[in-house]
């Protein structure tokens, strides 16, 4: 168990880099979307439903990534996911149907679900010893490697195809895995031996807490549905909707990734400053009014400045949300949230989907800002 500031800082360096590689592998698959819709056929309505496959494989892992983490511990936990979603990462351009394509987001929505668990375990623990609220720090990583992974994804997209692009991931997040191992597996979580949760079965709340474990994860189904929007069907809004080019639909993303990167670099100061509810009542209010632009705004100038001011407002909710309820409950409290949060991305695809097949989907994007003012509403209540 690392008891120096120095054994403490390569924790952190190792899972701040995880954290950045998962945001670089997810978004870069996010860039390809169109491609793999027009490579198998998809109609928007069976892309929706294709891509469920990722929030549905998340979901039904998150609570067994828990169990896993107090059994093992989330550091051999996080890198055997880390591994998983690296590997998994490659399989969308092998498939030609829409039911292929589900199935392997089935795969790889499992291993980026078990990572988000386990590194945000980890996390929670290191901040207990650390003792100050850096969940947004580890964070703003993740929206950096997604920015990094967007853009880059944008420059290639016209010259490199899905396959090859999506395999180069594949190598890139092995090698960060492989890099931070040996920190990960040396060092035991970094909390006294009273506040572990390494045992088999999940420690028994009281009812104040669960309510409050809930709480946080209603905000996080809140913001993660608009994440998935953004990730899934903001490129194709702008190239579908907009007749962009297809590097500026993929800027789309990188505005949002970049936005949040910003706000959760500024996240620790602004809790330290706000407190936790102000800053998800700020938080909300401010990404309501960014997605109505981003998704009703004719112009693709206004739609990706709409796209940055949602991303600046969702910045700091799902790390406020896990990191909280980590807190109260250990990694069941994690897992819980992020089963919640990832149940927003559940509905969120193929109801976005659906809806747009019935009016538009510029339209059935403001269903993130209505989201948006859910979370803002329950953040004031939740004080």
């Amino acid at each position: 168990m690392p008891g120096s500031t120095a054994a403490l800082t390569r924790l952190r360096v190792a899972i701040t880099a995880l954290f950045a590689v998962d945001g670089f592998v997810f978004a870069g698959w996010v860039v390809r979307i169109p491609d793999i819709k027009h490579q198998t056929h998809a109609s928007v309505g069976a892309l929706g439903l294709a891509l469920l496959g990722v929030s549905a494989g998340a979901v039904i892992t998150m609570t067994l990534t828990g169990r896993l983490c107090r059994r093992y511990g989330s550091h051999p936990v996080t890198l055997v996911c880390a591994t998983l979603l690296a590997l998994s990462v490659a399989l969308p351009p092998l498939t030609h149907s829409v039911a292929a394509l589900g199935a392997v987001l089935l795969v790889f929505g499992a291993a980026y679900g078990g990572l988000n668990v386990a590194f945000n375990s980890a996390a929670v623990d290191l901040i207990a010893a650390l003792g100050r609220p850096i969940m947004p720090s580890f964070h703003a990583s993740f929206s950096l490697g997604g920015m990094i992974g967007a853009g880059l994804g944008g420059l290639v997209a016209g010259s490199l195809s899905p396959t090859r692009h999506l395999l180069a991931l594949t190598v890139i997040g092995l090698l960060v895995t492989a890099a931070t191992a040996p920190t990960l597996l040396r060092y035991d979580t970094p909390v006294p031996r009273a506040e572990r949760h390494t045992d088999a079965a999940p420690r028994r709340l009281d009812t104040r807490t669960r309510r409050m474990v809930i709480v946080f994860g209603l905000i996080a189904l809140c913001t993660a549905y608009g994440e998935g929007a953004m990730a899934d069907w903001g490129a194709l809004h702008l190239r579908q909707d907009l007749d962009a080019s297809p590097g500026l639909a993929a800027a789309g993303y990188t505005c949002f990734a970049l936005a949040m990167t910003v706000g959760r670099a500024s996240g620790t100061r602004l809790l330290e400053r706000l407190g936790r509810s102000r800053t998800v009542v700020f938080g909300g209010g401010t990404a309501a009014a960014g997605m109505l632009l981003g998704s009703l705004a004719p112009w693709t100038w206004a739609t990706l400045l709409g796209f940055a001011i949602t991303g600046l407002g969702l910045a700091n909710l799902f790390p406020v949300a896990v990191e909280r309820a980590g807190a109260l409950a250990g990694p069941s409290g994690v897992a819980t949230a992020s089963t919640f949060g990832y149940g927003g991305m559940l509905l969120g695809p193929p109801a976005i989907g659906f809806i747009a097949d019935w009016t538009s989907l510029s339209t059935a994007l403001t269903s993130v800002a209505v989201l948006a003012g859910i979370a803002t509403l329950i953040g004031a209540t939740s004080k």
